[in-house]
């Protein structure tokens, strides 16, 4: 589990801290003692767990974006940090269907960004220890297997944000080889990972062309919740999942960096890879009265995978990490969240009420 003495003071920065993950991270990091700093846009959406929490309070907020080598540059200089994870990303996949190059702009170029400023600022003599670069489990060539995908299998990508993500994996990974190999870890004390984790849901997310914020949105307002891909199989797992997963890696990353500079798989366990219609058909029975549902009538515009998991065995057996919560759970406390939400109490006290309950388990 989390060692919180270890993050006590802890400077960390993270790239993408306006998001729903990222906001999640930062209260998560804030509540065990770390510094955070933030860097990355304005919040993608209105309204935003970011600003609804008021997080921008709780840390040193940079808003700037990461395609600026400049920006980043001077962000790191500024952080001064300890462990950099990476999560800034422009990260829907029919948004790259439409806006590719921005895609691969924001997801390849700003991982070499953040790469590029790290590897000057230790030249420099800045005691970075560990760099975590969030990707996707949609960055391995889909060959819709029944399986999982292991660390070593084929990176592909079919759409420009899995594409994009499978280059980001591999820019980390010459930045490893050319400037932080593990071999020479003893000279330059750097570890350099790489995370890969998706279809991560929770409270507090209303991406636009996400599944529950989609569902959401119509229980919200009466109306019958219209799915496009019902047979699709997807690894779905709280939030809280992968960012512990993280959490774990940096912190063994910085004991040992030379052997935890790889990549890692962080999702649910087999029984919880379900079908969006499964998903869906559970979200509406736990929000009761009214809730209904339909497939969507006319084809799809834009490919989509049909079956996608991962095999988490590497991180299960080497990290100590493992799922807290059943998906059944995560359903409960999505529901929980919303509702608690409509009641208007305060997001930043259901959110780390959530994050106690979950780390209180997992003792």
């Amino acid at each position: 589990m989390i060692d919180p003495a270890f993050w006590r003071d802890k400077k960390v920065l993270i790239t993408g801290h306006t998001g729903f993950k990222g906001a999640w991270l930062c209260l998560w990091l804030h509540d065990l003692g770390a510094k955070v700093t933030g860097y990355a846009l304005s919040p993608p959406t209105n309204p935003s767990i970011f600003e609804c929490a008021q997080i921008s309070s709780l840390v040193d907020s940079i808003i700037d974006d990461v395609r600026s080598k400049e920006s980043v540059q001077k962000a790191i200089n500024q952080a001064n940090p300890d462990i950099i994870i990476h999560m800034a990303a422009q990260p829907l996949v029919r948004l790259s269907y439409q806006y590719p190059a921005e895609t691969f702009e924001i997801n390849v170029m700003g991982t070499v960004n953040v790469l590029e400023a790290a590897r000057v600022a230790v030249q420099d003599g800045m005691k970075i220890k560990a760099i975590i670069n969030v990707t996707t489990d949609k960055v391995y060539e889909n060959r819709e297997w029944v399986w999982g995908y292991r660390e070593q299998d084929v990176l592909g990508g079919y759409d420009p944000y899995s594409n994009s993500k499978a280059c980001s994996e591999q820019v980390t990974a010459s930045y490893r080889n050319a400037f932080f190999h593990p071999d020479q870890y003893h000279q330059h004390g750097v570890a350099v990972a790489t995370a890969r984790a998706g279809n991560v849901i929770g409270g507090g997310d209303w991406a636009m062309d996400r599944l529950i914020p989609d569902c959401l949105s119509a229980l919200i307002k009466g109306e019958t919740i219209v799915i496009r891909n019902p047979k699709a199989i997807r690894p779905w797992q709280h939030v809280l999942e992968p960012l512990k997963g993280y959490l774990m890696l940096a912190e063994k990353m910085w004991a040992n960096g030379k052997d935890y500079s790889e990549s890692w798989n962080f999702g649910p366990n087999e029984e919880d890879a379900r079908s969006v219609e499964w998903i869906v058909r559970q979200l509406c029975e736990r929000w009761g009265a009214g809730a209904r549902f339909e497939a969507e009538r006319t084809e799809p515009q834009w490919h989509e995978a049909k079956y996608l998991k991962l095999d988490c065995s590497k991180a299960k057996g080497v990290i100590g990490w493992k799922p807290n919560w059943s998906l059944e759970q995560t359903l409960d406390s999505i529901i929980s969240w919303q509702k608690a939400y409509q009641r208007k109490q305060d997001v930043r006290e259901i959110c780390l009420a959530q994050i106690a309950a979950y780390t209180n388990e997992a003792k």
